[in-house]
């Protein structure tokens, strides 16, 4: 018996002696799987959507007649994370049933303006992101005003209450934290928009240097603008440049006309995602995809790649 035990010890150890002598192949894939996963890009779409305004679906332009394409555009981009703009409530519901697949925060909150109907709801800036890949570890939204706590103020002449939405995510493929904003800017008054904007990235500047940021949004503006020279000061990258080079890129508004908008070759691009920290666009695009020949807002929407550096 004992000379049994010696003889399939002896087995045992001759085997390990010859497994520690191989390279470790399975290990080295494990690293480099994980050296994959850690580079992963973060998938970021940003939609104007158009809020559900009653003169569009009179020209069979409403909600009603665009979600469908709305929604299938949105799914076949395979977004990580989305902003939205121009989000009515009801718009906001039926985007959640649609997309169950994410978590959709940033419609919480009073409904404070005496009308009900049109822009006049306060359409709001939600954002969505993939339920599988994030942790939601804070979020919130404020006012682009001179009093950003109190719901629907307007300051500085802007042509209606405007707002921002933030999440602080935690990507699980990666074990990092980032942060994301989305905004919309006011459409006519150019001191808005700027002292707008200046909300957003006094709010963002509370960050370290290092920390990942990206915002996202329709900014009403061109990048020959003070606004967009103001967001480059102030240490954030435009990841379309980052990808495409400092080219001028074509517009993203369209007026629900699409290749046919007569003013294509003056239109500019106005819906952006800047990033800021170690992060990078990689590629970037603007969606021009229809669906059953529907296009599904009268703007174009704008997907990045965000690599972590």
């Amino acid at each position: 018996m004992f000379e049994k035990y010696k003889s399939s010890r002896r087995v045992f150890i001759k085997h390990a002696g010859l497994l520690s002598g191989l390279p470790l192949v399975g290990k080295l894939d494990i690293v480099r799987s994980d050296d994959v996963i850690k580079s992963r890009a973060i998938r970021v779409l940003t939609c104007n959507i158009r809020v559900d305004l009653p003169e569009d679906a009179q020209k069979n332009l409403g909600w009603i007649d665009r979600r469908e394409a709305c929604i299938a555009v949105i799914k076949k981009q395979k977004a990580d994370i989305i902003g939205f703009q121009e989000v009515l409530k009801g718009q906001f519901l039926d985007l959640k049933a649609a997309l169950k697949e994410y978590h959709g925060f940033g419609f919480d909150g009073p409904e404070m303006d005496e009308y009900t109907e049109g822009y006049h709801g306060i359409a709001k800036n939600p954002v969505f992101f993939a339920r599988d890949r994030f942790e939601l570890l804070t979020a919130g939204n404020y006012w682009l005003s001179q009093t950003p706590l109190k719901a629907g103020s307007i300051s500085w002449g802007s042509a209606r209450a405007r707002n921002a939405c933030w999440v602080r995510l935690l990507d699980r493929h990666t074990g990092r934290e980032f942060r994301l904003s989305n905004l919309h800017l006011d459409h006519v008054n150019n001191t808005a928009k700027r002292k707008q904007a200046a909300v957003v990235l006094e709010d963002a500047a509370q960050y370290q240097n290092d920390f990942a940021q990206i915002l996202t949004g329709d900014f009403n503006v061109a990048m020959d603008s003070e606004v967009y020279s103001d967001i480059l000061a102030a240490g954030w990258k435009d990841s379309f440049v980052q990808a495409n080079g400092t080219g001028t890129p074509e517009g993203t508004v369209h007026g629900f006309k699409g290749e046919a908008y007569e003013r294509k070759d003056k239109a500019k691009k106005i819906d952006f995602i800047f990033v800021k920290g170690p992060l990078k666009g990689t590629h970037s695009v603007i969606i021009k995809d229809t669906f059953k020949g529907v296009l599904p807002s009268d703007h174009y929407f704008v997907l990045a790649e965000i690599a972590a550096l």
